[in-house]
């Protein structure tokens, strides 16, 4: 594909993110009049109309849905030869792009990174948190290279690759429970005052869905979207929480409490791409983890 293609391929997908000729053309660093004339241009080279302009807003027609999404696809393999061309395998440089689920930043990633830069100094990270649909699209997308997240139901084309099982306990700074010697009746949970994450977080849904399946609805005194702020207010006040047993086992001030029925497990992922391109940084951190996770004696996933 010529340069001149390319140039025009990036402008159509610019309109078509848009919807607008005006927005396209400040985000490229071009005048509209020059966007334009670029654009009927691929239409002449293509032989069909792209863009309908008759409406409000630039939409794709049937054809321009077509082109771009394959067009979509063909850059984002180019950048993939690229990144594959200055792939370095012996690790002397290279670059990991990598989402995380948000809890995972609690307890995960830190260790993670500290090992990857013991092992492989010279690999630059970009770590991004973000929810799990969004980590998938971004996969497909080819922005991310891997992802921690939970097991399934996956987006088609992401490969997900088995960590560890991850447990959730009741989790409270009073130090008096760790005299309890059975696991504590959920159902004594009921009307009680706790602190959880709050709805944005896909730990939350777990969390709502065991205590509604054993009617033993708590009352939620407090709703924190970050797991810092929640542990230091179970820390300092009577309530307690819901939380993954890694975190609480970080926190020598909390202390985790079993509940019957135990509260539900999931199967931590490494997540990828099915097919796409594997840098050695991706392959590296791959075996890092698995690794790391063996070493840390996490329970093995069912």
């Amino acid at each position: 594909m010529a340069a001149l293609e390319l140039r025009h391929v990036r402008y159509l997908l610019a309109v078509a993110e848009h919807g607008n000729f005006t927005r396209a053309a400040e985000e490229l660093h071009i005048s509209q009049p020059t966007l334009s004339q670029q654009i009927r241009q691929l239409e002449r080279t293509l032989g069909v109309q792209l863009l309908d302009r008759t409406g409000r807003a630039v939409r794709l027609t049937d054809a321009g849905a077509v082109y771009t999404d394959h067009a979509r696809r063909a850059l984002r393999d180019l950048a993939a030869a690229e990144r594959a061309v200055h792939d370095v395998q012996d690790l002397s440089r290279g670059h990991l792009r990598l989402g995380v689920t948000p809890t995972f930043t609690a307890y995960l990633v830190g260790p993670l990174t500290a090992e990857l830069h013991v092992r492989h100094p010279a690999v630059d990270l970009t770590l991004t948190e973000m929810p799990q649909d969004r980590m998938e699209a971004a996969l497909l997308a080819d922005d991310l290279d891997l992802g921690i997240a939970f097991a399934g139901p996956h987006l088609p084309g992401v490969t997900p690759t088995a960590l560890f099982t991850e447990t959730l306990s009741l989790v409270t700074g009073t130090p008096h429970a760790r005299t309890l010697a059975v696991p504590l009746p959920v159902r004594a949970l009921k009307g009680e005052r706790l602190a959880l994450l709050s709805g944005d977080f896909a730990t939350r849904g777990h969390i709502d869905a065991y205590f509604a399946r054993h009617r033993a609805a708590p009352r939620i005194a407090v709703e924190a979207n970050s797991i810092q702020a929640l542990t230091e207010i179970v820390h300092r006040t009577p309530l307690a929480t819901v939380l993954p047993d890694a975190i609480a086992h970080g926190h020598p001030h909390l202390t985790p409490v079993p509940l019957d029925p135990p509260l539900p497990s999931r199967t931590v992922t490494l997540l990828h791409r099915e097919g796409g391109y594997r840098s050695a940084a991706a392959r590296a951190f791959t075996e890092l983890t698995g690794d790391f996770v063996r070493s840390r004696g996490y329970t093995p996933p069912a």
